[in-house]
């Protein structure tokens, strides 16, 4: 959904996530066209079938491609066809190495991971990989403060070469999802030779990695790729990638339907996507579905009256229709969620399926006559959403007349909203009782669903979450238990001891309900008649050197 593309990957970086939306968003407006002239097959044009390169299509925009400072969605979708990390996830999607030859040796007490590395690679420029080149790399990440930093900061405590083709890393604490961690798109090796380290000391326009793709061009809305003939790996089916950016979805899609575009990828509306659909069968174009690692929900201020009350949240719970919502407001393009964890894990549970189904009247009706609220002492409620998404709109405004329907007279949602930017400022403030939300989780595991969300450094159960995850999520929950289990899935590192762990997480969530899941999005991919090997993977990401010209 586009809405992704505008909201916070992570609520620790929230001030300045912000800041960097608005620069990528000036930068767009007052950018320039630059076209390579000599392209035989130039971005904005019909594509030619004597060549092989690929002509991709998209409204999302890069602010930077150094993998230092970028964390927004489409930046990692680039990073991960120009560079490798150690770890990477194969179709299915599996942990598997990709720079490094094997999955770490971890030492007994969790904190020191050794790992061996692929030797024969080189970099863009032609320097070697190597361990001390990966360590650079990392090093950097950490030390040059961009924006994703501080996911490797907060979790190691020191990394360096201690062979040839041997990398060495001791964390601060046990980290069970470490391995899964360095899969992160920013993660990849990039070359000493080109890059140095320094706080904020980032090259923007350039990108010099070990990946199949060289990057040959680089403007706001015109991004050129070349197949890199060194590459250690599995060699691209195409010649090389042009990316053209369009300014909407419209552009975007009459640019596909007029074959402007061999692919188009983030993002469409749903009834443009709808409309492709329709027509793949007699156009022979590919409509490629799969579901997405974002999802969406409520995030509920158990400090806010009346929702201090674990019963007047219970019953908003057994109020939301899922299915509706997917329905009216999203053409069936989305999934519903009843949990925190997207269903593309393993350890997912459909708690609040289980615990409140969809739009349950006699429930919610029940736990809101417990709580104290009639006919004569109806529940009022304020729902915040972003101001600038309108599927954002268009769900609140479907849930408020759901509720309005099945159970008027007893409960009543007033509807508020909020430029984005200014929502992010005062989320942990407690400004809101109830507000929808979105996130894209950093690396593909359980715990990045449920530690930005549930955990709280210090609070107490009677004054709420004062530091920590919850509270910059607006929610303020704070449950001991909770923290400790968190604390406990970091540590395990028994697969099904682990998920036993989250399945319980998961029931606490469904009890207390700081967080109400609403639906996980998918992504689409299209692509004409004649591109072969178009494919979505697990963490939605594609893969551009798959593709080719059948």
């Amino acid at each position: 959904m586009r809405g992704l593309q505008f909201s916070l990957r992570n609520w620790r970086s929230l001030g300045r996530s912000v800041i960097l939306f608005c620069l990528s968003y000036a930068l767009v407006l007052s950018c320039t066209i630059r076209q390579d002239s000599q392209s035989p097959n130039r971005p904005g044009t019909v594509p030619s079938t004597a060549t092989n390169r690929i002509v991709i299509g998209t409204t999302a925009g890069v602010r930077t491609l150094d993998p230092a400072n970028a964390y927004e969605l489409w930046a990692g979708n680039l990073l991960y066809n120009l560079g490798d990390r150690l770890y990477t996830y194969n179709p299915e999607g599996q942990l598997v190495p990709q720079l490094a030859t094997a999955l770490p040796k971890v030492s007994a007490d969790g904190l020191t991971y050794i790992i061996p590395l692929r030797q024969g690679v080189v970099f863009h420029d032609g320097t070697p990989f190597n361990a001390a080149a990966m360590a650079f790399s990392l090093e950097r990440f950490i030390k040059n403060a961009g924006s994703p930093s501080f996911l490797l900061s907060e979790a190691i405590d020191l990394v360096k070469a201690t062979g040839e083709l041997e990398l060495t890393i001791k964390l601060k604490k046990p980290f069970a999802a470490f391995p899964s961690l360095l899969a992160f798109s920013g993660a990849c090796a990039v070359s000493p030779q080109a890059y140095e380290i320094g706080n904020g000391k980032f090259k923007t326009d350039q990108f010099v990695g070990t990946g199949p793709y060289k990057l040959t061009q680089y403007a706001t809305d015109a991004i050129r790729l070349e197949a890199f003939d060194r590459y250690w790996g599995e060699k691209p089916a195409n010649t090389g990638i042009d990316i053209q950016k369009y300014s909407s979805s419209a552009n975007l899609y009459n640019a596909f339907r007029t074959g402007s575009v061999d692919v188009a990828f983030q993002s469409l509306d749903p009834d443009q996507t709808q409309s492709l659909q329709k027509e793949m069968g007699q156009s022979g174009w590919q409509v490629i579905e799969g579901k997405g690692t974002g999802i969406y929900y409520l995030t509920v201020n158990v400090k806010s009256k009346p929702l201090d009350q674990v019963l007047v949240r219970q019953a908003v719970a057994a109020l939301i229709d899922r299915p509706l919502l997917k329905d009216r407001v999203f053409r069936g393009q989305v999934e519903p969620l009843y949990s925190l964890i997207p269903d593309t894990l393993d350890v997912y549970k459909p708690v609040f399926k289980d615990q409140y189904g969809d739009g349950d009247v006699a429930k919610a009706q029940a736990a809101l006559s417990q709580a104290g609220y009639s006919k004569d002492k109806p529940l009022v409620v304020e729902l915040w959403y972003r101001s600038n998404l309108t599927t954002n709109e268009l769900a609140a405004t479907t849930l408020k007349a759901s509720v309005q329907k099945n159970l008027g007279e007893v409960m009543k949602l007033e509807l508020k909203s909020v430029e984005s930017a200014t929502a992010y400022d005062n989320l942990d403030k407690g400004a809101y009782p109830i507000f929808m939300l979105d996130w894209t989780a950093d690396f593909f595991d359980p715990d990045n669903y449920i530690q930005p969300f549930m955990a709280c450094s210090k609070g107490s159960a009677a004054g709420g979450c004062e530091e920590g995850s919850s509270k910059l999520q607006g929610s303020f929950y704070y449950n001991d238990r909770v923290n400790q289990l968190i604390d406990a899935q970091r540590q395990e590192t028994n697969p099904e001891a682990r998920k036993n762990i989250f399945l319980e997480l998961q029931d606490i969530l469904a009890k207390d309900v700081p967080f109400i899941p609403l639906w996980q999005n998918k992504e689409y991919l299209f692509a004409q008649k004649g591109i072969t090997g178009a494919r979505l993977e697990s963490t939605q990401k594609v893969p551009f050197w798959t593709m080719g010209k059948g």
